[in-house]
Formats: structure tokens, C-alpha cells, sequence
């Protein structure tokens, strides 16, 4: 290092040494600049739990201006300002770019209250002006019909975290820096919160955050003692325990706690310029080439303030601040209750709103200078409206990595093994907005091409024996599907692109941290001011079907079942049956925007059965018939309708057309194949939905249907309601019948086998050529066949394990 290089670097530590002892000094002004706006922020989040008149106290307060029905939560909502008072200072004096993500997003008033101070909350709904009239309206639309939640919901300038579901703070917090280097995201955990499973299992994203290229999550633990009724089990411990817990993460603690004013504003701005400091060291350290590599101690604060701070301390002679009594609404019984209203008044004017609001009832000069400027403020950040940042994804062509597909069901190949070829050249080509997140299982789910261009991401010790891991690594695995899913969301919302790849039956454990993305992505929908963030995307592999080794708790599609609940805006469920239109379908989600897209298909050597241009067409269409598995010839009615949906019913509904063909030729029998599961409901029930006459072509509209999913049967069932005559519908699907057994064992199992079907078709065709009773019979001899066969030889038949089109075509 040269000698000029040295004295930069001093002076370049003396000016940060001296802006983090600026930091935590804060001066008289500033001190009530911060509280001022503080007790601003607390008056207008009461209001809203409150009021529906007299909005800035010009007159006595009277029953008429209580809301009639009083919804919203106060216990957290002071602690929850107080920091966000802290951090936006900081960002007025150093320029950093911060998100504010609140654990317990039941203190959604805050939040509101701070984008209104902050004049975001005005800027996008205008009618929320920064007058008297809009705190008014500020106040009423709270928690009321055709207002907004009472959540940090989407509706919430500067929210990616609604915080509705506690447990997933900081998972989102730790995907939003992921390649976001610039990024400070405080992440506030509620010690409710802190109890719930997802989150004690997320405080490890600091193992997975590199600081030469990811920004840092500033966890805030604020533990003001209670939850809705009862004592948090963090804010009871000894505090030795906790920080010995929160130190055994690899965290550096840093302890705030008090109730006393001014004391507690310079205590918590000392504590947070040290945290802010200790990360900007970091992260200089690690860019500057200063590094030797291990992963850091981050900070983490443990804030300690009473429940309900400010608020009244008793009510009827009973303790409520600090208490669980503090939760939601301390005084509910204001509107009948006379004393109550007094207390009320009182609370509100322990404020004193007229030293914050002017005569027009805008927040005063001391107020506005608290925030900082532009898209600097956390409630106008560019990265919590992630869309406006997103660039698309540089893909290559999809086409280059076609399995060469001569004749259907005549080779086999590992289908997904072909979409991890496109994913590795995905990596390549955007370095800096692209992830896959895997809990443990990338090569398992024969996504392992990806590992030529990229290690695991890891940041604790690495030895000889690992393979593909670094502390520069992209690929991120780590055995919790919380936080792989958590991390995509964090990942998606802030602008960046990605997938989530799982065991089926182990989706369901991040389940409803689905169901909870896909309602922000509906309610997204509704505000033209949310950008449109690059989709969730999903891929369960190492299905129930083929998970015949591991046995029944591996055996599972219920996140199926979770996205058709969904509404049609946002819920996308395909199940493509090889590996072209897996391509296909995988290059349609990675262009997309604002869906849960659902990817089904297994991973084991299965039958190809399109070339590319055809796989191209039909997942264009979605569905389609292969006129090359049925013995219809495009007649306009067939004898039986064969349709399917999933890859291994697909085998085994082209096996039973082609029994249905070599031993009943005059049955005419037409076969269906829908990779595209969404177009089956009518349009009106769903943007993908085919049409009526489209419906026609394909399923007829009175021949009985046979329909193989891969899926539980009353899916198809609620998908073709309303379609004509939806009774024909008879499904075949995964009726929770598992066990350690054969792959084909699970389709008899499930009563979803080649015979089965061939038996189904028989019972419900439109007439019968002779021989179906004899084919009938024959397919239940095979039956017992198989099931002695499988526990006498260990495996399937010879003519079932190893089939393929081409058998038939010799015979």
C-alpha cells in the first residue's frame, strides 16, 4: 500500500470516527427535533385507533367523536416510532439507504404515521393532505370499511413485511441485501414475535450474508414484556440468557433500555451510530480488501421500553403500561364510559398537538426538517416498491438446452437436470439479480448444474471436505424452508429474481408464507403505485409419486391445493410432464411479474414426450390432445375422454390409451394433456381459463372425462365448476394412500394406475366395442399380478418399469 494510500484511508477512518461520535452526541436541538416528532407520531397513532372527528382536539372531546368500533393495537406502536425516529436521523446524516421492516406489524399505525409525517403518505394519496381535513380522513380510514388494515400492510408507503403473520421479519429483512449492497434494513422483532418457529430459526441469516457484495440486516429485539395476554418468554429471561443466545448466533449485542426522557434518546442514538459504525466497518473492511474472510459479528440491539410507553399508566386503578393490557386498545370503552373519555382526552393532549400542527393543521417546521430528503425516506425508499428497481432477467434461449425428442415415449431424461443447465447460464449472465434457494437439495433435485459458475453461499468455517462452498457463493441452501422462502420474497420485493426449490411435501411447511405472498401480490394489484416485482417462483420436485424410497411423509401435493385458493390475479400451477416444456414453462415465470408461479414435476429419468416446437405450442395453449396417444383421429366425439395433468399420471394415462388402442382398437379414445392447470376454470373465473368452445374441442361437452392428476381429486373438480356438465369429470389423483414401496405401487396405491384407468374408462365410455369385459378383467388380473409380483421380486414388473411407446409399437 503506497503512502498516500495510508493517509486516505486515516483520514478516511477520522471522518468516520468522528461522524459515528456525531452519531451518538446527539445536541439539545436535535434531542427535540427527535422527540417532537416522536410525540407526533404517537398523538396521530392514537388518533387512528380513535377518532372519527374533532381530529386535532380544536374542542372538547365528546362521545360523537370516538369511533364506534375501536380496532388497532398501541402496546408496540411507541417503541416502533421511537426507533423509526432514530434511524431516520441517521439517514439524514450520513445518506444511507435503509428499509424499515416491523416484526409486530400489528403496529401498523405507526408506520402509517410515520409516511404521513414524512409526507409520502400525502404524495401518493393525495386526499390524504397535510391539513386538518387529512388527519381527519388520516384517522377515519383506519381499520374502517373501505380503508385501509390495520397491518404495515401493502397500502403502507415503504412496506415490503406486513408483519400480519408473525415469524418472517428477518427473513425478508436478510433477502432484501442479498446483492443489494447498498441497502441498510432494520429489522424490528417483536418478543412475541421472537417465540414463533420461523423466526428462532432465521436469526442464522448472518451465516449467509457476505458484506464484499450483500448490504446488512440490522436486527432491532424489542422487548417491551407482553404479548396480546401474558408475559414474552425473552423479556422474562435473564438478560445474561439472551445475550448469551443472540451471542451464540455470532452477533454483537448491543443493549438500549429505559423509559426515562431525554435519557432514553441518547441512549438509543449512542447505541445505534456504535451498531451503524460496527457495520460500516465492516462492510469497508470487506470492500477494501481488509478482510480476512470470516464472518462477522454483526450488530444486534435489544431495546428494552415499557409496553404502551406514553400511554396512560393506569386505568380504573389497574396497571396498563408495561403490561399485556397495553396491546390493542387500552381505553375500550371510551364512547359509554365518561371517565374513560376524561382519560382519553387526556392521553391524547399528554402530547401537546399544539406545539406539532400549525393552525391549518399541518405538522410544524421541527416536524417536517426530521425528515430525510427524497427517496432517502424509508417510507419513499425505491427498494421497498422493489418493482421500479427491477431490471429483467438477461436469459438465454431456453431452446439450447432441448432434449432431442424424435418419437413421444421412446427416451428418458432427469427433466429438471435440463433446467439446472439453464439456471447455471442464468447465474452467468446476471451476476447481481439472480438466486436459487434450496433447502439442501440442489443436487438432489438435479438443479446441480448451477454449480459450475457458483459455490453455496456460506460465511461460516469452511473445511477441506466441503464441495462448492464459499463465502462468494450464490446458490443459497440452508435446511429451513422458511428461510429460502423468506429470503426469495425479501429477494423478489426489493427488485431481484429468483426460485425456490423444494420437496413437495415439504412445501407445506413454508405454506403459508405462500398463501400470505400471494395476498400482498392481490392487494398490490389494486395500487397503481405498487411496481409489479418479479414473481415468486416455485418448483416442487422429488414429488409424492416418486417418493415411493422415503415412504408416506414425503408423500404430498398439498401446495397445489394452497395456490388454487389463491385468487386468479396472482396463481399460477403448472405441471409440466417432460423436459421441453419444463423449459418452456420456466422461461415464461422468469419473465413474469407479480404471480406465485407453481412448478410440479419430478425429478427421476422419466419418458420425453415432445420435441421443443411442440412443447413451445402446447404450453402456449396450456392444454391440448395427443392425437398421437388416443385413436380418435380428430373425430368430434369420442367414445372416452383420457386427460392429465403431472408427469407420472401422464405415463400412465398414455399407457392406458395405448392398452385401450392395441386391445379394444374400435373404442374410440381421445387423450388430454394440461400442463397448464389454470386454463381449466372458466375465464371468468380465472385470466387463463381457455373458452367455452376452446373447453368443447378439448373435453367435449357431454362424453365422461377420465382425468389422472397429480394433485389431490377434488382440485380438478373445483376447477371445472361450472363448466358443462361438470359430473362426467372422474378423477384420478393422490388419495393419501402411501408407504416404502414401488414408484408404480404408488399408482395402484392411489388407484390412479394404467389399469385402473383402463378399467374407469370402460365403466363410463359412451358404448363398448366387444372385448371390454374380457380387457376389464384382464387389467384387474393384473392387479393382483403386481402386488404379489412387488413383494416377491422388490421391484415392478418388467413390462410397467421399463415401458415405453415403442413396446407397444413392436407388439
Amino acid at each position: 500500500m503506497t503512502v498516500t494510500a495510508v493517509s486516505e484511508n486515516r483520514a478516511s477512518a477520522l471522518d468516520h470516527n468522528e461522524l459515528v461520535r456525531s452519531l451518538a452526541e446527539p445536541d439539545e436541538n436535535e434531542v427535540a427535533g427527535l422527540d417532537a416528532w416522536w410525540r407526533a407520531n404517537n398523538y396521530l397513532t392514537i388518533g387512528q385507533i380513535y377518532l372519527q372527528g374533532n381530529a386535532l382536539l380544536k374542542e372538547p372531546l365528546v362521545t360523537e367523536h370516538i369511533k364506534p368500533r375501536l380496532l388497532g393495537h398501541w402496546g408496540t406502536s411507541p417503541g416502533l416510532s421511537f426507533i423509526y425516529a432514530h434511524v431516520s436521523r441517521l439517514i439524514k446524516k450520513t445518506g444511507q439507504q435503509a428499509i424499515y421492516l416491523a416484526g409486530p406489524g400489528h403496529g401498523g399505525p405507526a408506520l402509517v404515521a410515520a409516511g404521513y409525517l414524512e409526507g409520502t403518505y400525502s404524495e401518493i394519496y393525495p386526499k390524504i393532505s397535510q391539513d386538518a381535513g387529512g388527519v381527519l380522513r388520516l384517522f377515519r380510514q383506519f381499520s374502517s370499511p373501505g380503508g385501509i388494515p390495520s397491518h404495515v400492510s401493502v397500502t403502507t408507503p415503504g412496506s415490503i413485511h406486513e408483519g400480519g403473520e408473525l415469524g418472517y421479519v428477518l427473513v425478508h429483512a436478510f433477502g432484501s441485501v442479498m446483492d443489494n449492497p447498498d441497502l441498510l434494513t432494520i429489522a424490528v422483532v417483536g418478543d412475541g414475535e421472537a417465540e414463533t418457529g420461523p423466526l428462532e430459526g432465521s436469526w442464522k441469516g448472518i451465516s449467509f450474508i457476505n458484506p464484499a457484495h450483500d448490504g446488512a440486516v440490522l436486527p432491532i429485539l424489542h422487548l417491551n414484556g407482553a404479548k396480546i395476554a401474558g408475559p414474552t418468554v425473552l423479556a422474562r429471561k435473564d438478560p445474561a440468557e439472551v445475550r448469551k443466545l443472540l451471542e451464540g448466533h455470532g452477533y454483537e449485542i448491543i443493549e438500549v433500555g429505559g423509559d426515562d426522557l431525554p435519557g432514553m434518546h441518547h441512549r438509543f442514538a449512542e447505541g445505534l451510530a456504535k451498531a451503524w459504525g460496527r457495520i460500516k466497518e465492516i462492510q469497508d473492511a470487506a470492500r477494501g480488501g481488509d478482510w480476512d474472510g470470516a464472518r462477522p459479528h454483526w450488530p444486534l440491539i435489544i431495546l428494552r421500553t415499557p409496553k404502551g410507553w406514553t400511554g396512560p399508566e393506569k386505568i380504573d386503578g389497574i396497571t396498563v403500561t408495561g403490561t399485556w393490557r397495553s396491546h390493542q386498545v387500552p381505553l375500550s370503552g371510551v364512547r359509554g364510559n365518561p371517565e374513560h373519555l376524561k382519560d382519553l382526552e387526556t392521553w391524547l393532549k399528554s402530547y401537546r398537538p399544539e406545539e406539532l400542527f400549525d393552525e391549518a393543521g399541518a405538522p410544524v417546521q421541527i416536524i417536517k426538517d426530521q425528515a430525510p430528503d427524497g427517496d432517502l425516506r424509508m417510507s419513499a425508499s425505491p427498494h421497498a416498491n422493489g418493482g421500479v428497481l427491477t431490471r429483467d432477467l438477461d436469459l438465454p434461449d431456453y431452446r439450447d438446452y432441448a432434449v432431442d425428442v424424435k418419437q413421444p415415449a421412446q427416451g428418458r431424461a432427469e427433466s429438471t437436470r435440463k433446467l439446472g443447465e439453464m439456471m447455471r447460464d442464468i447465474y452467468t449472465r446476471n451476476p447481481d439479480r439472480f438466486r436459487l434457494f434450496c433447502p439442501d437439495e440442489t443436487n438432489s433435485n438435479r438443479l446441480g448444474a448451477v454449480f459450475e459458475v457458483s459455490d453455496r453461499g456460506f460465511m461460516e468455517s469452511v473445511n477441506a471436505d466441503d464441495v462448492k462452498i464459499s463465502k462468494e457463493g450464490r446458490v443459497m441452501e440452508v435446511l429451513s424452508e422458511h428461510n429460502c422462502h423468506g429470503w426469495l420474497e425479501g429477494y423478489n420485493l426489493t427488485g431481484r429474481h429468483g426460485m425456490f426449490a423444494t420437496y413437495e411435501a415439504f412445501a407445506m411447511v413454508s405454506a403459508s408464507q405462500t398463501i400470505q405472498h400471494g395476498k400482498w401480490l392481490q392487494e398490490a394489484s389494486h395500487l397503481p403505485w405498487r411496481a409489479k416485482v418479479p414473481s415468486l417462483n416455485i418448483l416442487l420436485t422429488s414429488t409424492a409419486w416418486r417418493n415411493d424410497h422415503n415412504g408416506f411423509s414425503h408423500q404430498g401435493p398439498g401446495l397445489i391445493q394452497n395456490v388454487l385458493t389463491q385468487r386468479g390475479d396472482v396463481a399460477r400451477v403448472y405441471l409440466p410432464p417432460d423436459a421441453n416444456t419444463l423449459l418452456s414453462v420456466a422461461n415464461h415465470c422468469f419473465r413474469s411479474r407479480s404471480y406465485i408461479n407453481l412448478i410440479v414435476i419430478d425429478k427421476q429419468p422419466q419418458l420425453q414426450w415432445l420435441d421443443m416446437d411442440a412443447a413451445i405450442e402446447h404450453c402456449r395453449k396450456g392444454a391440448g390432445v395427443w392425437d398421437w396417444a388416443g385413436t380418435d383421429e380428430g373425430a368430434s366425439d369420442p367414445d372416452i375422454v383420457l386427460a392429465c395433468a403431472g408427469d407420472v399420471v401422464t405415463m400412465e394415462t398414455v399407457a392406458a390409451a395405448q392398452i385401450l388402442k392395441e386391445k379394444l382398437p374400435r373404442l374410440n379414445v381421445r387423450v388430454v394433456n394440461v400442463v397448464d392447470l389454470m386454463t381449466l376454470p372458466r375465464p371468468k373465473d380465472h385470466p387463463h381459463g381457455m373458452s367455452e368452445t376452446e373447453f368443447r374441442e378439448l373435453f367435449t361437452d357431454h362424453v365422461d372425462v377420465v382425468f389422472a392428476f397429480h394433485g389431490y381429486p377434488g382440485a380438478i373438480h373445483q376447477l371445472v365448476h361450472g363448466r358443462p356438465d361438470a359430473d362426467r369429470f372422474r378423477v384420478r389423483g393422490f388419495i393419501e394412500q402411501g408407504t416404502t414401496t414401488t414408484p408404480f405401487d404408488m399408482t395402484v396405491r392411489n388407484r390412479a394406475s394404467r389399469y385402473h384407468l383402463v378399467i374407469d374408462a370402460i365403466n363410463n365410455a359412451r358404448r363398448l366395442p366387444a372385448g371390454a369385459t374380457e380387457l376389464k378383467a384382464w387389467c384387474e388380473s393384473q392387479l393382483e399380478r403386481h402386488e404379489k409380483y412387488v413383494v416377491e421380486h422388490l421391484e415392478d414388473m418388467p413390462e410397467v418399469r421399463d415401458w415405453s411407446l415403442g413396446d407397444w409399437a413392436e407388439s
